[in-house]
């Protein structure tokens, strides 16, 4: 089963509640958790698994080949992002701003526009008995995540073949990053904050989820703070409410200090059994 994590915004409780669900998992079955939060990475901290390989994350750019090209211009009406600037002694290629469709590689009369790859970033796999952790880490000055992010997921499908948990530690915000990362999942866990932040931003993941008619519920972190609003959404939208992990010192500090929370926190523990059993038996008739 392949399971999203995700949020409207960050600070939420996305990683802690993705590290320690697939921890937890792993004690039973073989669970494979990826961090797709690719501008900062932070599952790892937790989990402190050996590395086992690292693989190279690229993306396709055009790069102009001076001795080919007419000077027709059309490269730059083709390109829908302004990455290309046909001026009338050469071709400027900002590579930061491509989106890799190959609209002007292809369509260029004179082939003077090839794609080659570019180095964005890297894909780190690590492993110990039934626990894969896969970490996707853009290069810092990169503006765009997606492609690292396919990248990453790509590779995470091809080593999970055996799992019977795929995890997606997913990047924070609705934006193209958050889509691309929640695609591919068979559910998808919102975990909010009961506060008017945290309601505003889970509503906007609602909207772009049901958009593209995908399975998902609500866990609420830190319940005790804020207000019920979070909780009256939920139930006026008909969103299933998975699970509550209470507000609690224990479990701040024992993510402070780096450690799994579940081993330290009842409260939290019942909530990752909660989540499991929705999981397995409700996940899909809502």
């Amino acid at each position: 089963m392949k399971i999203a994590i995700a949020s409207g915004k960050g600070g939420t409780g996305k990683t802690t509640l993705s590290v320690n669900l697939a921890s937890w998992l792993a004690l039973q079955d073989k669970v494979v958790l990826v961090d797709l939060d690719t501008e900062e990475p932070n599952s790892g901290i937790f989990l402190k698994l050996p590395l086992i390989r690292s693989i190279i994350g690229v993306k396709p750019v055009p790069v102009w080949q001076s001795d080919n090209c007419l000077h027709c211009g059309k490269c730059q009406g083709y390109c829908q992002f302004h990455a290309i600037i046909s001026l009338p002694s050469e071709v400027l290629v900002f590579p930061k701003l491509c989106h890799s469709c190959y609209a002007c590689s292809e369509l260029c009369p004179a082939s003077a526009l090839p794609m080659l790859n570019e180095k964005i970033g890297k894909i780190d796999h690590f492993a110990r008995e039934n626990l894969t952790f896969i970490e996707g880490k853009l290069d810092v000055g990169q503006e765009m995540a997606v492609p690292l992010i396919k990248q990453a997921i790509t590779y995470t499908e091809s080593q999970s073949v055996n799992s019977e948990w795929l995890i997606f530690d997913s990047p924070p915000g609705n934006a193209c990053p958050m889509i691309e990362a929640t695609k591919v999942a068979d559910f998808i866990i919102l975990i909010s904050e009961p506060t008017p932040f945290g309601l505003y931003d889970l509503s906007l993941s609602v909207q772009s989820l049901r958009k593209l008619n995908r399975n998902f519920g609500v866990v609420i972190n830190r319940e005790g703070i804020g207000n019920s609003d979070l909780e009256r959404y939920c139930l006026d939208e008909d969103i299933p409410v998975i699970a509550r992990i209470p507000q609690s010192r224990l479990i701040a500090e024992s993510y402070s200090a780096g450690k799994l929370v579940y081993h330290e926190d009842n409260d939290f523990l019942s909530s990752l059994k909660q989540i499991k059993d929705f999981l397995q038996n409700d996940a899909f008739s809502c």
